[in-house]
């Protein structure tokens, strides 16, 4: 007897072919397909899914949720959308392995701002302790690839320097360790200090190692690099070509601030493939950037680690440098919001805007950013216009696009991606402009990004897979998430199923912890 059958529904299995009637069956955590009448099967229970969509859950190529969920297992921001597994550790900000406590800390303080600052409930330093963290204990799978940033600090320290060629060999050697325990590759976030203190060299050694072991290079672009356009692309497809490794662009889009053209963009990505390489991509369809308020300060103000950092936010020669040099990503200080204040006495500042906040504390842009972050432990996140809505159709209907919420899961304003991306896509490219099939799109959400990572028993509705199923309304399905009031759930996303176990029931989470680690290599 099964325990449980969906059916009755339009089976959209991923493959990106035709989608067809039938019913899902669940044993235990995996699938078994039915087409056309499934009478008579026995099932401990049976969801009616007549004109619902019944699909495989959808797979997040780029999640800040590595600690968070910890702290916050049940993850209602991601699995309301259908997400049933996370790629954890991008943006090269990850947190395994560490060889010192004190540097784990010390980064964990660093990245507050865009990964939080929760309480854990244990400890761990290798990338097998890490995993083990997720099994059984959290909503969703956890993939996690290595960030380059613990394998710098690990091996060279948290200076702004080239690795030598003895440090180089040891950060190969902990990224063969770590994906040998089941990571999926090597993450950079070429904006991120200490990571972004590596040159494309080093990176192409990082990459070969990745590669060699079956992995892919995911990246955040070197942005500041040369026309800050085209030349960051470049070096990107350049580290996966002489690394010889997969290259995934992420939350790739037009920036609001580039003069140049979407096709400029893509063309690159679409001579590189005419040759050849193996490159893809992730997008999300929202018109709003965020990350930790620290990104807006120049890397040498790292150099040395956040008690470095911390000195020059307090000094007056380094105030005086700094405000010469800060400027907003784009938009203006008027257009940036603060948000992820846990002091009492900064929570008038939640969702204000950094020009709000300054003429409230009576000082200038520069002052604020440094006397609220070390007020608030370096904590603080922020929204602000990023992405080129008119041009972002582009990037995410390109055939090498997937699907990757970047979600920042911190504060009372966060960006509205972090609650609907997924039914964003399907309202907006589906049903209401047609820009894309439902059959392609949810290929895009779920089967794409498996075999991108290579995990071979998810992503698609198939006899003896995994059983990570959403069951949604694609006639009402859609995210009500705004920047004004973000932390809303999706509407149409009726049921969530992770390994089997039911964790959303008729658009209500049941508590359910049914995630577990998927280990490279291990499926």
């Amino acid at each position: 007897m099964l325990d449980l059958l969906i059916n009755n529904g339009l089976i959209v299995d991923g493959s990106g072919n035709p989608g067809f009637y039938g019913s899902v069956g669940v044993e235990g955590d995996a699938i078994h397909i039915f087409r056309g009448d499934s009478s008579g099967t026995e099932s401990a229970r049976v969801i009616d899914a007549r004109s619902k969509v019944v699909c495989p859950g959808f797979i997040d190529v780029h999640a800040h949720s590595g600690l968070m969920i910890l702290a916050e297992p049940e993850h209602h921001p991601k699995v309301h959308q259908g997400i049933t597994t996370e790629l954890v550790g991008v943006d090269g900000n990850s947190y395994a392995p560490f060889t010192s406590h004190d540097d784990f800390l010390a980064f964990f303080e660093l990245n507050s701002g865009l990964d939080g600052a929760p309480q854990l409930p244990g400890t761990w330093s290798t990338v097998a302790e890490y995993l083990d963290m997720f099994d059984g204990t959290v909503a969703v799978n956890i993939a996690y690839i290595i960030g380059n940033s613990p394998l710098r600090i690990s091996a060279v320290g948290w200076d702004e320097r080239p690795a030598t060629e003895a440090e180089r060999a040891n950060m190969r050697a902990m990224l063969r360790e770590g994906m040998e325990q089941g990571a999926f590759g090597l993450s950079t976030g070429l904006d991120y200090p200490p990571g972004s203190y590596a040159d494309t060299n080093e990176l192409v050694e990082l990459a070969q190692e990745a590669g060699r072991h079956g992995g892919i290079y995911h990246t955040h672009l070197r942005n500041k690099l040369g026309d800050e356009f085209l030349d960051p692309v470049k070096e990107a497809l350049e580290i996966g070509q002489r690394g010889e490794t997969p290259c995934h662009l992420t939350h790739f889009y037009q920036k609001l601030t580039h003069s140049g053209s979407a096709g400029q963009l893509l063309g690159l990505v679409d001579d590189a493939a005419a040759k050849g390489q193996d490159v893809t991509m992730d997008c999300f369809h929202y018109a709003y950037s965020s990350t930790r308020l620290l990104i807006l300060i120049p890397e040498w103000a790292f150099n040395g680690g956040p008690e470095k950092l911390k000195e020059v936010l307090r000094s007056p020669d380094g105030r005086e440098r700094l405000r010469q040099e800060i400027r907003p990503r784009s938009g203006s200080f008027t257009d940036l919001m603060l948000t992820n204040f846990k002091q009492p006495h900064n929570r008038k500042f939640e969702g204000k805007s950094l020009a709000e906040a300054a003429e409230m504390m009576k000082i200038g842009e520069v002052d604020a950013i440094c006397d609220l972050s070390l007020d608030e432990d370096l904590q603080i996140s922020y929204v602000s216009p990023g992405p080129s809505l008119e041009t972002l159709p582009d990037f995410i209907s390109h055939a090498r696009t997937m699907v990757g919420t970047d979600a920042v899961l911190l504060g009372e304003y966060p960006n509205p991606r972090s609650y609907g991306t997924f039914p964003t896509i399907l309202a907006e490219y589906v049903r209401e402009t047609g820009r894309l099939t439902l059959e392609e799109t949810i290929r895009k959400m779920t089967s794409m990004a498996a075999l991108r990572l290579d995990i071979r028993d998810r992503g698609m509705l198939r006899d003896g897979m995994k059983a990570d199923i959403v069951v949604f309304d694609p006639s009402t399905v859609m995210s009500p998430s705004t920047r004004a009031q973000p932390k809303q759930f999706p509407v149409g996303i009726e049921y969530v199923l992770v390994n089997g176990t039911v964790v959303v029931d008729q658009g209500k989470h049941t508590g359910a912890l049914a995630g577990r680690a998927i280990r490279h290599g291990q499926a």
